[in-house]
């Protein structure tokens, strides 16, 4: 069965807009990916600052192979106007790794 990554990060409300502007960019960039089976970015409604970026790959493997591929060369990002880096949205990141054990899907 597949594996699921989930990404929380710490992004402070000003960020917030920043953060999904940036997630809305790359659309494509992962779904291109060998073993890539879903995405989501989920955005708090209260209680906290973390949003919680999903996905889902058909194993350890691919995960690993776009990590250390695609994901590193768009997270190395291109410099903008000036030369530098855009700070970054998140204060904070923490990868969750789980394995898909059970799953289901609307009937019919």
């Amino acid at each position: 069965m597949s594996v699921v990554k989930i990404n929380v990060l710490t992004v402070p409300a000003e960020q917030r807009e920043v953060l999904e502007q940036r997630f809305a960019a790359r659309a494509g960039s992962v779904e291109n990916s060998d073993g890539f089976e879903w995405f989501e970015l989920l955005r708090p409604v209260e209680g906290t600052d973390q949003y919680l970026v999903y996905t889902r790959w058909r194993s350890e493997a691919d995960f690993t192979a776009w990590m250390e591929t695609t994901m590193k060369a768009s997270h190395g990002g291109d410099a903008g106007a000036g030369g530098e880096r855009p700070k970054p949205a998140a204060s904070g990141s923490t990868l969750w790794s789980f394995d898909v054990v059970q799953q289901a899907a609307p009937k019919g």
